[in-house]
């Protein structure tokens, strides 16, 4: 079965669109982000489509359209709607399949059900993207305790933007998950940067499917 995976981020604005692109154009996987909030005229699924450049992925429709960029769940409230995780079915394809989250793990969706609960009914492992700013080491290793706690498979941690060694070997030595791959501080994110990109992880996200198989 293709691969089909979930991209986390330990925060806000870590990158996990960029992310999500360049794991699209690697695997020609699809792309599916169930909840969407603000941006509507310029979606994620948008921004990756317009990233992307092979001829296989198909890009699904969001469960839920909220027109304001905030938590979803407050988004949702002003737009007088109430998220629900059994309306969020992951898209059927025999395709491989990308699925990007709204926001971190511990975001809310309603009034009592998180992005993490959104995870484990589509039961799905996880890449948790991380980014290098001071903090990022204690939000990385709540992330990936949450997801433990739960028993939730996280296939391996990517890291976004500047590199910093001694964090990233902390990270890396103190969880013991694969590292999936580095992708650098760009000026300007193009679909020749994003193809650079998945050319280079490209054989590792391969090892690393074959392990989740």
């Amino acid at each position: 079965m293709p691969a089909h995976i979930i991209v986390a981020g330990i925060g806000t604005e870590i990158g996990k669109t960029v992310v999500s692109a360049v794991l699209v154009e690697a695997l020609k996987a699809d792309y599916w982000k169930p909840v969407q909030s603000g941006g509507l005229d310029d979606s994620d699924t948008d921004a990756v489509k317009r990233l992307t450049s092979n001829l296989v992925s198909r890009f699904h429709p969001e469960a839920y359209r909220l027109t304001q960029p905030l938590s979803p769940h407050a988004a949702a409230a002003i737009d007088n709607v109430t998220i629900e995780l059994d309306r969020i079915k992951a898209p059927k394809t025999d395709n491989a399949l990308v699925v990007e989250l709204a926001g971190g793990l511990m975001v809310p969706l309603n009034s009592h059900k998180l992005n993490i609960d959104l995870v484990k009914e589509l039961g799905l492992p996880v890449v948790l993207v991380s980014q290098n700013y001071l903090g990022s080491i204690n939000h990385t290793l709540l992330s990936v305790d949450v997801c433990r706690r739960r028993n939730i498979s996280l296939a391996g941690i990517l890291f976004n933007g500047p590199t910093v060694e001694t964090t990233e070997t902390f990270i890396l030595n103190y969880t013991g998950l694969p590292c999936v791959g580095r992708i650098g501080q760009e000026q300007h994110i193009t679909p020749e940067i994003i193809r650079r990109y998945a050319d280079l992880l490209l054989p590792g996200l391969n090892q690393l499917i074959e392990s989740l198989q």
